[in-house]
C-alpha cells in the first residue's frame, strides 16, 4: 500500500474542519497523526445529541490517534513538549493569540524542535483589520467573493457543503508537504500560515482573473453561461446535468438525441456566442424535451451519442455507481469503535496503488494509555530523580 508520508509524525490540535482536514490528508498519505484534544469534551465537532462521535467529526478524523491534554496544566504541557521533541509537523487552527495562551505558539515549539513544520490556520490571517474577527465557512466564502457566485438572487439561500473549511485544510496540507520537502534539503522546519480568507480568494481565482484581465465582475450565472452548463428535470422527477462547452459535435449529437435536427439552425443555437447570449431561450427549448423521458432513458440516449452528461446523483447513488465500484472508491474499517465505518478513499494513486486501508476515527482519548501514560511516567521519574539529586 502506497504510504509516502509513513515516517512522518504529526501533532494536530485542530477543531471543527480546517485543522482536522489538513491532518486527515496527511494521515491518508500515511503520516502518524496524533489528534490532541481537550479532556472530557474533545474537538467540539464530536458533540451530537450528547454523544462524542458525530458524522461531522467522523468526516475529517479518520486514520488518526486521539489523546487528551490540557496544556494550561504544567504536567500536560510537559507531555506535549515531549511529543513535540521528535515530531515533524504541528497543526493548529486557533484564533490569533490563543495558541500562546495554551503554550503551543510557534516560537516556543520551534525552539524545542527546529525541524518542526508548524502550521497555523486562522480566519483572516495574522495581521490586518479583520485579524481578530471570528470566521466560519460562510463568512469566509462571503468575504472572498465566492459565495456571491453560488447564491440565486431570486431566492437567496446559503447552499452546498463547507467549501471554505475544506479547501483551507487542503491548502494547509499542501503547504506542509512543501515545507517538509524543503526541510529535506535545509534540515530546518518552517512556519506555514494560511487563512480561510486567503485560501478562498485563491480558490476563487477565476473570478479575480476576469476582474484583473477584463474588468468583469462575475455573477452566479457567468460560468454556467460561458461553459454552456445546464440541469434538466426528467419525466420521473429526477434530474440530469449537461456540460456542452466544446466541441461542436456534442451539440450536433444532442440535436439527434432530443429529436430536433433543426435546432442548430435556430438563431439562438447557431453558434457558441449565440447560445451564451440566449442562455435562457436555450433552456426554454430544451427543458420540455427532457420532461418527455425518464432520467435513465436520457442517460442511455446521451451515453450512446457521447454527449457530456451525468445524472444528478445523491451520495447514495454515487457511492453505488458502477464507476465507483470499479475504482473501489468506498472503503471500510470493519472494526470501528461504533461498528463498521465506511468512507471515500484518498483519490490519488501512486504507481497504480490505491490507499484502501482505512482506520475509523478514534474515540476521545483512545490512545492515552499508549502515548500519554508512558510520557507522564517518564516525567514523574525525572522529577523524582532531580529531587533526589538536590542537596
Amino acid at each position: 500500500m502506497a504510504r509516502p508520508l509513513a515516517n512522518m509524525k504529526v501533532l494536530e490540535m485542530g477543531t471543527f474542519i480546517t485543522g482536522p482536514a489538513a491532518g486527515m490528508l496527511l494521515a491518508d498519505l500515511g503520516a502518524d497523526v496524533i489528534k490532541v484534544e481537550q479532556p472530557v469534551t474533545g474537538d467540539p465537532f464530536r458533540a451530537y445529541k450528547g454523544g462524542l462521535y458525530s458524522p461531522h467529526y467522523q468526516t475529517y478524523n479518520r486514520n488518526k490517534r486521539s489523546i487528551t491534554l490540557d496544556t494550561r496544566n504544567a504536567a500536560d504541557l510537559a507531555v506535549l513538549d515531549a511529543l513535540v521533541a521528535d515530531a515533524d509537523v504541528f497543526i493548529q487552527n486557533f484564533r490569533p493569540g490563543v495558541a500562546a495562551k495554551l503554550g503551543v505558539d510557534a516560537d516556543r515549539l520551534r525552539a524545542l524542535n527546529p525541524r518542526l513544520v508548524y502550521a497555523s490556520i486562522s480566519g483572516f490571517g495574522p495581521e490586518g483589520p479583520d485579524r481578530d474577527r471570528p470566521a466560519f465557512d460562510t463568512v469566509a466564502q462571503a468575504a472572498s467573493g465566492f459565495l456571491r457566485l453560488l447564491v440565486n438572487p431570486a431566492n437567496p439561500r446559503v447552499v452546498g457543503p463547507a467549501i471554505a473549511d475544506a479547501m483551507t485544510g487542503f491548502y494547509t496540507a499542501l503547504g506542509i508537504v512543501a515545507a517538509l520537502s524543503e526541510r529535506h534539503e535545509t534540515g530546518r522546519g518552517r512556519l506555514v500560515e494560511t487563512s480561510m480568507f486567503e485560501s478562498m480568494c485563491h480558490f476563487n481565482l477565476d473570478d479575480f482573473t476576469h476582474l484583473f484581465s477584463a474588468g468583469q465582475i462575475m455573477g452566479p450565472w457567468s460560468r454556467p453561461h460561458v461553459s454552456q452548463s445546464y440541469v434538466f428535470e426528467c419525466s420521473d422527477g429526477k434530474w440530469l446535468a449537461l456540460h456542452m462547452s466544446s466541441p461542436v459535435k456534442f451539440w450536433e449529437n444532442l440535436t439527434d438525441a432530443v429529436g430536433r435536427p433543426d435546432m442548430l439552425s435556430l438563431p439562438e443555437f447557431k453558434g457558441r456566442d449565440e447560445r451564451i447570449a440566449n442562455y435562457e431561450n436555450v433552456v426554454a427549448l430544451l427543458a420540455p424535451l427532457f420532461k418527455q423521458k425518464t432520467r435513465d432513458q436520457w442517460c442511455e440516449e446521451l451515453t450512446r451519442r457521447e454527449v457530456p452528461h451525468s445524472s444528478m446523483r445523491t451520495s447514495e447513488e454515487a457511492a453505488h455507481s458502477p464507476q465507483a465500484e470499479a475504482l473501489g472508491l468506498v472503503v471500510e474499517d470493519a472494526n470501528g469503535p461504533q461498528g463498521p465505518f465506511r468512507t471515500i478513499r484518498f483519490p490519488v494513486s501512486f504507481d497504480g496503488e490505491r490507499t484502501t486501508d482505512i482506520v475509523a476515527p478514534p474515540l476521545l482519548g483512545a490512545d492515552n494509555d499508549e502515548i500519554v501514560a508512558p510520557l507522564r511516567k517518564n516525567s514523574r521519574d525525572l522529577h523524582d530523580e532531580q529531587g533526589r539529586q538536590r542537596p
